[in-house]
């Protein structure tokens, strides 16, 4: 089943565990390969947000440690695409095509290449978060970084290292407002 029409079974299921409130969104997360699960935000009329998470077949999450890597690499992906490049790729790329044509200076095909790799990589959603994604997004990112300017640190590193505190956050909201007891297991 591909990840579209997944999403549409989770929401489907996710329906049933609403009561009045609306399912604002669902992000699927795989923390570790083969174990799917999808974190879902509801939200109240007054706009208060709660959060449930469901693994693949569909069945609300109770364990805390499941529930915090589910959020974990969904908050660091979701994160590292909107810190992938600050502006619009295909801008970025007609911009370096023109340059290519004009003044053709060297790097102008890594440059190139690189931006055409980042925007492969991000695709189009939906995406899967995985670790696997999250790395690829941070090397095709650095690889643009570095054709576009090799001086300059990683404006990317410094956007997920200062996001951390917002996944911090998330995983604070999560836990306070999660739709079910959790329950505590060793791991």
């Amino acid at each position: 089943m591909d990840l579209a029409a997944d999403l549409e079974r989770v929401a489907r299921a996710a329906r049933a565990y609403a009561g009045d409130d609306a399912v604002a969104a669902i992000l699927p997360a795989e923390p570790v390969p083969g174990r799917r699960l999808y974190l879902c935000a509801f939200e109240r009329r007054d706009g208060a947000r709660s959060w449930l998470v469901l693994d693949g077949d569909a069945r609300p999450v109770a364990d805390r440690g499941d529930v915090r890597d589910g959020v974990a690499i969904a908050a660091l992906c979701e994160l590292a695409a909107e810190s992938a490049f600050p502006g619009d790729l295909d801008e970025l790329r007609s911009q370096l095509v023109a340059l290519r044509l004009t003044e053709n200076p060297d790097g102008i095909d890594e440059a190139e290449a690189a931006a055409l790799a980042l925007q492969r990589v991000l695709g189009v959603p939906p995406t899967l978060a995985t670790a696997e994604r999250l790395d690829e997004v941070g090397a095709a990112t650095r690889r643009l970084e570095r054709a576009l300017d090799p001086t300059v640190g990683s404006p990317f590193a410094a956007a997920m290292q200062a996001g951390q505190a917002v996944v911090e956050e998330l995983l604070a909201d999560v836990e306070a407002s999660y739709r079910i007891p959790f329950e505590e297991q060793s791991r």
